[in-house]
């Protein structure tokens, strides 16, 4: 066993309260020790919910383990069933009520209740959370759906299922939004959407679609593989996550279906391609990213880094053992190693290593790479509060493609400026001090030192030519000095394409560094090595 202050996933209970929590009309009878109802907080504090999980535990104590703790868990789960009036119960143990072996599903089962019970057996010591949501999810489809009954009346638009939507998942909520009208656009209809926002009667009504669209296989994938063998409902393997993606899933899904995906290929309304190109390349083609998070999450993100921002992948990893083929493959695909573990200090150690430029994480990774002073933008669960904003925010379709460029893209441009205002800090008309400089040179005040300066020079603002023939002067004085680093002509005519109101401090700059590493005469080479270094 290892401690550890941070984990990637709760236990596998968490999975299976995350299903519950985003459902209507079900109830879980946890048998769980006091400390246990943690798990509430989850929801209530971290998802911003308006009401608690609807999860009762039986909440013993150390004292009950002397008595009856079996008819403990009877009796809460009759009075659970009394007050809330489910249409269907899970019943289940957490990690720690697993050791006292009560058999919460055949305790259940002897109270006679009637209304559908499904056990879960989640082994707490050898998986995890989403497993744990697999697995609830699954026992749900395979306890509760029904044949078709009815049949559909000719003409109809063709209709699927959304699965795989939990409550706290990354985005969720925004998803089933962004896909439902995708689909709609393709004329096809949502039939059910589950476990997020269904109840056990419209769980019953799933095989009614002519199939099912898999959003999070972490969560989907299992119950899906079941609907195939049982209903002959086939689901798709793409999942829209990226410009690329999106169109991908569109010809997927519209095969499924049997309608054409022309129309909306040929709108694709997402900004992201044409936001891409528009900005500097010198700033995002080529920068180095890591990226860790769950399996789906990951893979996306690497395809979308690779193939619609130009970055380089230079790490990526998950914590999802279950799905780790799916990174391996896609790691083989970039010819790096793959980093599965959940431990995030393996992760922390491999972020310090590699030294990228931009991270695309998750809650831990946001910490790793601000304790490492790199930017990092959060693209799967584990998930804290910030990551539940109030605007529409998907991940998925052309809208979420649009929400990718600026939550990547921004923490670089963040970056940019960060380096310009270092550039800019000791500049005389950027110090703390200084007066907005569209109140004029009247109202503007300079710092000591540059005070001095500024009174003997001639009345007016220095022009671009005055600027350049400054830097020309200074450097003609640098030549001059013994010992000083030589300019050659390339660099100079170089050095002349950068805007004349950074110029002289990228010269400043590119002097100081060829001081500091002993070169004596400072090539196209050396400006942009100095460029690099100081950007950092």
């Amino acid at each position: 066993m290892q401690l550890t202050v941070w984990t990637y996933e709760g236990p596998p209970h968490v999975g299976a309260m995350r299903v519950a929590t985003g459902m209507s009309g079900l109830h879980y009878v946890l048998h769980a020790p006091q400390g246990d109802t943690y798990a509430d907080l989850l929801f209530t504090m971290i998802e911003r919910r308006d009401q608690r999980p609807p999860v009762t535990y039986t909440t013993f104590k150390a004292r009950d383990l002397g008595s009856d703790t079996a008819a403990l868990f009877k009796n809460t789960a009759i009075e659970a069933f009394e007050r809330f009036k489910p249409q269907a119960m899970l019943v289940g143990a957490s990690c720690t009520a697993e050791l006292i072996q009560d058999d919460p599903g055949g305790l259940a089962e002897a109270i006679g209740l009637p209304i559908p019970l499904i056990p879960l057996e989640l082994p707490s010591y050898s998986r995890k959370e989403n497993w744990g949501a697999s697995e609830t999810f699954y026992q749900l489809v395979r306890t509760l759906a029904k044949p078709p009954t009815t049949e559909r009346a000719p003409g109809s638009r063709p209709r699927c299922n959304l699965l795989g939507p939990t409550a706290l998942g990354f985005r969720h909520r925004d998803d089933i939004i962004e896909i439902t009208a995708l689909l709609d656009q393709l004329g096809i209809d949502v039939h059910v959407v589950a476990p997020m926002g269904a109840s056990p009667a419209d769980i019953a009504r799933i095989p009614e679609a002519d199939f099912n669209v898999v959003m999070y296989p972490e969560v989907a994938d299992t119950a899906a593989r079941w609907l195939q063998r049982t209903f002959k409902q086939d689901f798709n393997t793409t999942i829209p996550i990226g410009v690329g993606a999106t169109l991908d899933f569109v010809r997927e899904v519209a095969a499924l279906a049997g309608v054409d995906p022309e129309p909306v290929l040929a709108s694709a309304p997402s900004r992201l391609p044409w936001y891409s190109r528009s900005v500097d390349s010198n700033y995002l083609t080529g920068k180095r990213v890591f990226i860790f998070a769950d399996a789906t999450h990951a893979v996306a993100a690497a395809r979308v880094a690779r193939d619609e921002f130009g970055f380089e992948v230079v790490g990526l990893g998950t914590y999802s053992r279950e799905f780790a083929r799916e990174v391996r493959n896609m790691a083989k695909e970039l010819g790096i190693e793959p980093l599965i573990t959940d431990d995030y200090l393996e992760v922390e150690a491999q972020v310090a290593e590699l030294q990228p430029e931009l991270v695309l994480g998750t809650q831990m990774e946001r910490h790793i790479a601000k304790r490492l002073g790199i930017g990092c933008a959060v693209i799967s669960a584990p998930v804290h509060v910030q990551d539940f904003p109030a605007r529409y925010s998907p991940q998925m379709g052309f809208g979420g493609a649009n929400v990718l460029f600026d939550t990547w893209v921004h923490p670089l441009m963040m970056g940019l400026e960060e380096h310009l205002l270092g550039m800019f800090r000791e500049d005389f008309e950027f110090h703390a001090e200084a007066a907005p400089s569209h109140l004029g040179k009247s109202t503007a005040a300079s710092s000591p030192s540059e005070a001095s300066s500024t009174s003997t020079a001639p009345s007016g603002a220095e022009t671009p030519a005055a600027a350049e023939g400054s830097d020309a002067s200074a450097n003609a004085a640098s030549d001059a000095a013994e010992g000083e680093p030589v300019w050659l002509t390339d660099a100079e005519q170089e050095l002349k394409k950068i805007p004349f109101f950074v110029r002289g401090k990228a010269r400043r700059n590119t002097e100081r560094y060829a001081k500091e590493k002993g070169i004596l005469q400072i090539s196209v080479d050396t400006l942009y090595d100095a460029k690099a270094h100081f950007g950092r």
